[in-house]
């Protein structure tokens, strides 16, 4: 009999959690999974927490904070990621502005509290990166003792494509520039409709860092691109030569499963850490008006346990 807190295959059949976009689900030492995701309305944070990966889907949020009236972190509020870093939480998204939707940025909010439920969350700020131009999508993660953030941004000198960039940290509030391009567009499955490499996420097992990331625009042509790099002690994530970049998608829309543009995932494991959880977000059909794709509230998030073949790399399909 599996227990109330494995997933099955049919728990990969169906959505755990309705109309939570972007799902970052983060396991921590309390026994707790916390999961922070984009609200349908685009205009808060919200925080849940459960024994479970499936039991998140009916837990009860927490409101913990709301975009301004104006100015910056007044709009288009995306992408929340909850870390625990040095004994503090922090909270990394993206915010517009309400006199310019598009003028996108990454914040971060502080709580010191041991319980991320209580205590104050503190606004720390802008994360500041090279140039102030679309920046969004930041997960961080820390590699021998030292902290890293990979980020989307629209590239300098080409505005329409959305590329990642990764940092090494200074602080949980302060990058280490330079920055360093890590992909781009540049195969036909990563500039349908758009031209995007966005959503980065970390995965380390069997000896490789594995970088997840969404690429094309946001209806059923969504799709999951993967960077690997080795991992070991001389490995310089901050140097693009140190990944390889595949030329497949690891995952795309399945129509038999009901399934449709499936990415913007995040990483978590069972109880026991034996096995890998992918979590993602995907529409349950295909036919969404691409003009106002990021507005249909339909995006949920969904668990697939992760496979490994024989040369260690994950499966996801």
């Amino acid at each position: 009999m599996n227990n109330i807190t494995d997933i099955t295959e049919n728990d990969e059949r169906k959505p755990f959690a309705l109309q939570c976009a972007d799902p970052y689900v983060y396991y921590h030492k309390d026994g707790y999974y916390y999961f922070t995701y984009s609200c349908p309305e685009y205009d808060r944070i919200e925080l849940r927490r459960a024994w479970s990966v499936k039991a998140l889907g009916d837990a009860r949020p927490l409101t913990i904070w709301r975009k301004h009236a104006e100015g910056p972190m007044s709009w288009h509020i995306w992408a929340p990621e909850l870390h625990y870093i040095n004994d503090k939480w922090y909270i990394y998204y993206a915010a517009g502005k309400a006199e310019n939707h598009w003028a996108i940025n990454i914040y971060v909010l502080e709580n010191t509290s041991p319980d991320p439920f209580c205590g104050i969350w503190e606004e720390k700020g802008q994360l500041k990166t090279e140039w102030n131009d679309f920046v969004l999508d930041c997960t961080v993660f820390d590699y021998h003792n030292k902290w890293y953030a990979i980020w989307a941004q629209k590239q300098n000198n080409n505005k329409g494509t959305s590329s990642l960039y990764i940092a090494e940290m200074e602080s949980p509030t302060k990058l280490k520039l330079p920055q360093v391009l890590l992909t781009e567009p540049e195969y036909d499955w990563e500039c349908r409709g758009f031209k995007v490499n966005e959503g980065p996420a970390i995965l380390k097992r069997n000896g490789k860092i594995f970088l997840t990331y969404s690429a094309s625009a946001t209806d059923s042509t969504y799709c999951m691109g993967m960077l690997v790099a080795e991992d070991k002690e001389n490995t310089d994530l901050t140097k693009k030569e140190s990944w390889t970049k595949l030329d497949s998608p690891v995952l795309v829309t399945n129509e038999r499963k009901g399934i449709f543009g499936p990415g913007h995932n995040s990483f978590t494991t069972s109880r026991d850490k034996k096995e890998d959880y992918l979590i993602y977000h995907a529409r349950p059909y295909a036919e969404v008006d691409l003009n106002f794709a990021l507005y249909d509230p339909n995006r949920h998030a969904w668990v697939k346990r992760i496979k490994y073949d024989r040369n260690g790399y994950p499966i996801f399909r």
